[in-house]
C-alpha cells in the first residue's frame, strides 16, 4: 500500500508526525540537473509555517529545512531526494488529559478505528503539519516545472465564511498582491475585513472556513491521462487530499448547473497561430485534458476543528465528555494553505508532464 505516497512518475513520500521528532519527505523520479537549495524550498516553506501574525497559531516552529540527499554541488542528481525538517515545540504533554478523547471533526476515532491505535498528541499524521513534506516537494516541482514549461502558479484566499473578494483578473493576479497582507487575499478592502472576522472568532474560542482560488498559468494543452487520470481528476485528489478540505471546483464548478449549453460552451478561435476558447468555463480542461487556456480550480476548506469552546464528545470507552480544547491552533487555515495549495498543483502537474514526455 503507498498511502502515504502521491505521484506516478513525480512520485513524494512524506512522513512525521505532528509532536514527533521530524517531518519530511522523499522525492522519487525528480529529474537531475535542477538547481536547487535550501534557500529555495526555504522561501515556500516560511509562507506556510506558523506563528506569522494574529491569524495563525501561536506555535513557535523555524522550519527550517535540511536536504539529506539527492542534490550535489547545488545541482538534483536524479537520485531520491529527501528533505527534513525538525519539530522544535513538540508538546506532547500538552495533549495528555485528551490522549482518550475523540475530539469532535477531528480524525481520532477514525485512526483507531483502522489503526486499532494513534498519535494522540496534535492528531499525528491527520495534521496539516505533515503538509510540510508536500510543500517542500512542490517547491522543487515548481523549479522543474518553470524551467521547462515557463509554467506559473498562483492561489490566494478568495472567500472567508460569507466575506467574498472583488473580481479579480486570474491572469494578473501575483504572489506579490496575494502576500500584500496577512490574510493572502488580493483585494486590500476586503482582506482588511476578513483579518477582523478571523480575529473575531479567535477571540470568540471559534473558528471560520472559507475558499481558496488557485490558477495555472501556460499550462501546455495535451497534459492529463484519458478516463481515469484525467487532470481535473488528478487534481482533485491532491487538493482533496489536504487537511480541512471539504470541496473543490473546477473551472465554473457548481454554477455551470445554472447555466444552458450555449452559455456555458467555450467558443473555438485562433490567436497567433494557436488554438484559444474566447471563455474559459471549462477552466482549462477539457475531456480530462488541458486545453492549453489557464487551469483554474477553487478549494473549500472547513473550519478548524480545534476550537477553545466546550464540546460534548465521548472517550475511547464510550463515556460522555465535555472537552474545551487547548494549544496553539489556526482560527481559520486559509493564510497558511494558499502555498499547500499551489505545491499540490505542482505535484500533480509535474506528474502530469513527465507522464505526457513518456508518452512521446
Amino acid at each position: 500500500m503507498a498511502a502515504n505516497t502521491f505521484g506516478t512518475l513525480f512520485r513524494v513520500t512524506t512522513w512525521g508526525e505532528s509532536h514527533g521528532k521530524t517531518v519530511g519527505v522523499v522525492i522519487d523520479g525528480c529529474p537531475p540537473g535542477l538547481e536547487i537549495t535550501e534557500k529555495i524550498i526555504q522561501t515556500e516553506l516560511d509562507r506556510r509555517k506558523p506563528g506569522q501574525g494574529r491569524l495563525t497559531s501561536h506555535r513557535n516552529e523555524g522550519d527550517q529545512v535540511k536536504i539529506l540527499s539527492g542534490v550535489f554541488e547545488g545541482l538534483t542528481l536524479g537520485t531520491p531526494l529527501a528533505m527534513e525538517v525538525e519539530n522544535q515545540e513538540y508538546r506532547p504533554k500538552d495533549y495528555e488529559a485528551m490522549k482518550d478523547v475523540f475530539r469532535p471533526s477531528h480524525a481520532d476515532m477514525t485512526y483507531e478505528a483502522k489503526f486499532g491505535r494513534r498519535a494522540w498528541p496534535g492528531g499525528g499524521r491527520s495534521s496539516a503539519r505533515e503538509t510540510i513534506g508536500r510543500v517542500a516537494a512542490g517547491a522543487v516541482a515548481r523549479v522543474w516545472l518553470k524551467k521547462k514549461f515557463s509554467l506559473e502558479i498562483v492561489a490566494w484566499v478568495e472567500q472567508v465564511k460569507n466575506l467574498i473578494a472583488g473580481t479579480t483578473d486570474f491572469s494578473t493576479v501575483s504572489r506579490q498582491d496575494v502576500y500584500a497582507n496577512e490574510v493572502r487575499c488580493p483585494d486590500p478592502e476586503m482582506a482588511e475585513k476578513m483579518a477582523e472576522l478571523i480575529d473575531r472568532a479567535r477571540k470568540d474560542c471559534d473558528s471560520v472556513g472559507g475558499i481558496i482560488k488557485v490558477v495555472i498559468r501556460n499550462c501546455p494543452a495535451g497534459w492529463g491521462e484519458p478516463v481515469f487520470d484525467r487532470m481535473d481528476a488528478v487534481l482533485a485528489h491532491a487538493f482533496m487530499s489536504i487537511p480541512a478540505t471539504k470541496g473543490i471546483e473546477i473551472g465554473s464548478g457548481f454554477s455551470c448547473a445554472l447555466m444552458t449549453g450555449s452559455e456555458h460552451n467555450d467558443p473555438f478561435s485562433m490567436e497567433n497561430g494557436r488554438v484559444i476558447t474566447e471563455t474559459n468555463y471549462s477552466g482549462g480542461i477539457q475531456g480530462g485534458i488541458s486545453n492549453g487556456m489557464q487551469v483554474t480550480a477553487r478549494i473549500a476548506f472547513k473550519p478548524t476543528a480545534t476550537i477553545a469552546r466546550p464540546q460534548n464528545t465521548v472517550t475511547s470507552k464510550g463515556e460522555p465528555f465535555v472537552l474545551k480544547a487547548k494549544g496553539r491552533h489556526d482560527p481559520c487555515v486559509l493564510p497558511r494553505a494558499v502555498p499547500i495549495v499551489e505545491a499540490m498543483a505542482a505535484l500533480s502537474l509535474a506528474d502530469l508532464a513527465m507522464q505526457q514526455a513518456a508518452r512521446i
